[in-house]
């Protein structure tokens, strides 16, 4: 087995894709508009943007805007973190040094879906 894609459930699905496409600069393998699906390439997996609709349920409603627990790799946290305010991106906080050497910084896209930031060493 392996993972083939993390969706991230979002409520505004042309803005989320066009964050993830152009302000992330993550390439776009798939997009369609009438699945609400898009596929972005992160190195291996891949992020699916998935449309909830209005009408949704309370509980799916519930999975947008929220901490997904997922980590994108880059090399160096303040560079990209720099790079990424500078195109609108907001931030949590500041990337921070953490106890095991590493730095981490939380980003939120368009629906508040909260990603991770994470470089090995300062």
């Amino acid at each position: 087995m392996k993972i083939y894609a993390i969706r991230i459930l979002v409520d505004d699905w042309l803005s989320a894709c066009e964050f993830y496409e152009n302000k992330l600069g993550l390439l776009l393998e798939f997009k369609d508009e009438s699945f609400g699906w898009a596929e972005f390439d992160v190195g291996g997996a891949k992020f699916g943007i998935e449309r909830i609709d209005s009408n949704a349920s309370p509980e799916d409603k519930a999975l947008i805007g929220r901490f997904l627990g997922v980590s994108l790799q880059v090399e160096d946290v303040e560079k990209s973190y720099n790079e990424l305010v500078s195109k609108g991106v907001e931030f949590t906080a500041l990337p921070e040094k953490q106890e095991w050497g590493g730095v981490l910084a939380h980003f939120k896209d368009t629906s508040g879906n909260i990603i991770t930031l994470m470089s090995e060493s300062a």
